[in-house]
């Protein structure tokens, strides 16, 4: 089987010619975030060539030394040599401690610049692109293979710039001291690059194991962390133990396979080192005892022959760990330049910047492309399907004017959250088309629709941080103030006041120091303070105790007034009062009208309202 077939996640370079190389293309984008630091890539790489140079200076002072002493014995006059050593040494030293201190640099910076730049991605990637991908697995991306990328990317171009420079000076050297032992060092090169060129698609391949099995693991993680209350209610962990291991012990298995190439690879590299200063020895020491090279010359061979494959061995080592970081590499790089399914197009984005200049001077036209208020919505013959053999939603036609409310009822899996996403433009309808102010929203500000919802959900998502930060978060700008009216109107000021520290009580990770009810009024005042133009309630009390619940339905009659709403509920009882009423099922409108109407109709809703009704009663009487 082959090692990707459980790899759901498609980035775009999970291609077999990929894995026979390293993909240079991929690697220069990369070092595009190094190259936004000139200055400290230009003194790095002066710093590592001072370094190349001196090191190669090392064996010439060392053959001039031994020279010396052989010609003139006694009368030897060292004291210019010492002192060239010395200074040579103090070379090293200060352009060793200025590259450490600034490949250190480039690589925080080129840190933090991938990391912002997947960032700043995940916010513009459309919801299609979370739908297949665990939390886990984009963590993983943004951590240790953003961490493993950079320390490649600045310390990599450190030791490239001083290996080169290090090989052709020894190269250089040598030819010009005695060719014939030259040719004696450098005819290993066609050897190494074909070991090197063998490992390759070896390294990478269980590589790229290694980063999908550790993806898998963080995934694995977070799951069994959000989901621990799950877990334990069902006596689960022994399964999830198991599940677990066996995610482990493909790890460790595909790391010892993974670390085991490496290790082969550099010490064959190591040994042709060897055997080529043992030749090298070898016809120097003749060459000396016939009188054709000096002990200088054959002392400086060897050292030049040890260090010719000093940075042989280096490169090799990071050349290796390119192959094992391509994986992270193509990760990466397909979180970075994921395109959204949804975004404005060419024409839109074009007639934002024009109307962005006209805003200045005509009120009535919004900055971002589209008019202040919105006064109508349309869906004509709306059809979506997440698998084109399985429709969710099939010819749904539907026109709300503002200050209308729509409830949506019907069975679970009918399509009644698919169709407000659709409206809300987190999906595109797959044929007919939604008009709002009878233009069609695709030719509209994708920024400028969503920036006038305001959206209650069923499991409110509450951020860490305080009460007041989290009800702020529907309008950055708003005052205490403006805050406080918004958390009255939606009927949560009098809970938060009987709280400790009120506005500012902490909210914990996830709102884990609220309770559902809390974090659904906190989620409610927070849409309200975003003074919305169309408001989403998607069951938005259904998971809520009835005290929470006349809470909000107490504040909903002023918010709703002159807005848009649609309503998903759970609760028939709670949507009475809605100007129309969907009953979807099965993808389509089976019932539409008022709660009046609908009940006259004896169909779909009546039906559901009578089990509902008899539920609640059976309920009442048994408690």
């Amino acid at each position: 089987m082959d090692e990707y077939d459980d790899d759901t996640f498609d980035d775009g370079f999970n291609d077999d010619a990929s894995a026979k190389r390293v993909n240079l293309s991929l690697w220069k984008k990369l070092f595009a975030y190094a190259r936004r630091y000139p200055r400290d890539l230009f003194w790095l790489g002066v710093c590592a060539f001072v370094t190349a140079c001196m090191e190669v200076a090392y064996p010439l002072l060392t053959r001039g030394v031994v020279d010396e002493v052989a010609i003139k014995g006694a009368d030897a006059n060292l004291l210019p040599w010492v002192i060239m050593y010395l200074l040579v040494t103090a070379a090293i030293a200060i352009a060793i401690t200025a590259f450490v201190q600034i490949a250190g640099k480039v690589r925080t910076h080129v840190s933090h610049d991938i990391r912002a730049a997947g960032f700043d991605n995940l916010q513009r990637l459309s919801f299609s692109y979370y739908d297949h991908r665990p939390v886990g697995w984009l963590m993983a991306r943004m951590t240790s293979d953003c961490e493993r990328l950079s320390n490649i990317l600045a310390w990599g171009f450190l030791d490239l710039i001083w290996g080169s420079t290090m090989m052709l000076g020894i190269a250089l050297a040598m030819l010009v001291m005695n060719p014939k032992l030259a040719l004696v060092v450098l005819c290993v090169i066609p050897l190494l690059a074909w070991v090197s060129a063998k490992f390759q698609r070896r390294i990478l391949k269980s590589a790229r194991v290694v980063r999908a099995t550790n993806s898998r693991i963080t995934a694995s993680y977070n799951e069994a962390i959000m989901g621990v209350l799950t877990s334990k209610s069902f006596v689960r962990e022994d399964s999830n133990q198991k599940d677990f291991g066996a995610l482990t012990g493909r790890m460790q298995s595909a790391s010892v396979l993974n670390l085991t190439q490496a290790a082969i690879y550099l010490p064959l590299v190591i040994t042709l080192a060897s055997l080529v200063m043992g030749m090298t020895l070898a016809i120097g020491g003749f060459d000396v005892l016939n009188g054709l090279v000096t002990a200088g010359t054959l002392v400086a061979f060897m050292a030049y022959a040890r260090h010719f494959f000093e940075p042989v061995e280096q490169l090799g080592s990071w050349f290796a760990e390119m192959q094992m970081a391509q994986a992270s590499a193509e990760r990466i790089l397909s979180l970075i330049e994921a395109e959204p399914e949804i975004a404005d197009s060419a024409e839109v984005q074009s007639a934002i910047a024009a109307q962005q200049v006209i805003s200045e001077t005509r009120s009535n036209v919004a900055a971002d492309g589209g008019e202040a208020q919105i006064e109508h919505i349309e869906l004509r013959n709306l059809s979506f399907a997440y698998d084109p053999a399985k429709p969710v939603l099939d010819d749904i036609n539907l026109s709300v004017k503002r200050g209308e409310t729509i409830a949506i009822v019907g069975p679970t899996g009918g399509g009644k959250s698919t169709l407000v996403n659709l409206i809300c433009r987190f999906y595109e309808p797959t044929r007919g088309t939604v008009f709002i102010n009878h233009v069609d929203y695709r030719t509209r500000s994708l920024n400028w629709l969503q920036s006038s919802l305001g959206m209650v959900l069923q499991n409110a998502h509450v951020f860490s941080g305080t009460i007041m930060e989290n009800i702020r978060y529907g309008r950055l700008e708003a005052s205490d103030a403006e805050v406080i009216a918004a958390a009255k109107l939606a009927g949560a000021h009098d809970l938060v006041t009987t709280m400790e520290k009120g506005y500012d009580t902490q909210t914990g990770e996830g709102g884990t120091s609220l309770s559902a009810g809390q974090k659904q009024l906190v989620s409610f005042a927070r849409a309200i303070l975003a003074n919305p133009q169309i408001l989403i309630m998607d069951e938005a009390t259904s998971s809520v105790d009835t005290e929470t619940e006349s809470r909000i339905q107490a504040g909903l009659g002023n918010v709703l007034e002159g807005r848009i709403a649609f309503v998903i509920a759970h609760r028939l009882s709670t949507i009475r009062n809605a100007h129309r009423i969907l009953v979807i099922a099965e993808g389509k409108i089976a019932e539409m009208g008022s709660h009046e109407e609908l009940m006259a109709l004896n169909g779909r809703y009546r039906e559901l309202y009578r089990q509902q009704s008899l539920q609640e009663t059976t309920f009442e009487l048994a408690t």
